[in-house]
């Protein structure tokens, strides 16, 4: 099977990706992640203002099949919360990369996106 891997995202080993647009980070969890979880059902995630802090634990996914902490790739304050999510879980399944996102980080220390995977290098971990 082919996963989806956008080359100007950079990827945490426990599959969540980042993308910057504009000094924005914007976060979620991969392709291969939410076909791995199966229906996504529920999604925990923090508030606009807490910091969230480089391969720590920020929220949940629950599916049919599992419950899923979600990590961060880099540290920084949440400037925004993919509220849609919370009525409509399965944008998590259905858009991982666009619809699916799950917050939005003002970046403390860019030097942190050189630790995570590239697009190939992800792709040479699930594959």
């Amino acid at each position: 099977m082919s996963f989806e891997i956008p080359e100007d995202c950079r990827y945490l080993e426990s599959h969540e990706w980042v993308r910057i647009e504009d000094g924005t980070a914007r976060i979620g969890i991969s392709d291969f992640a939410q076909d791995e979880l199966g229906d996504v059902v529920f999604v925990e995630l923090p508030t606009e203002g807490e910091t969230l802090e480089h391969e720590t634990d920020f929220g949940v996914v629950e599916s049919i099949k599992a419950v899923s902490d979600i990590y961060s790739p880099v540290t920084g304050t949440v400037t925004a919360v993919n509220e849609e999510l919370i009525d409509v879980p399965e944008l998590v399944n259905e858009d991982p990369y666009g619809d699916g996102w799950m917050v939005e980080l003002d970046l403390d220390d860019d030097s942190e996106l050189d630790e995570l995977l590239s697009s190939e290098d992800y792709r040479e971990q699930i594959e």
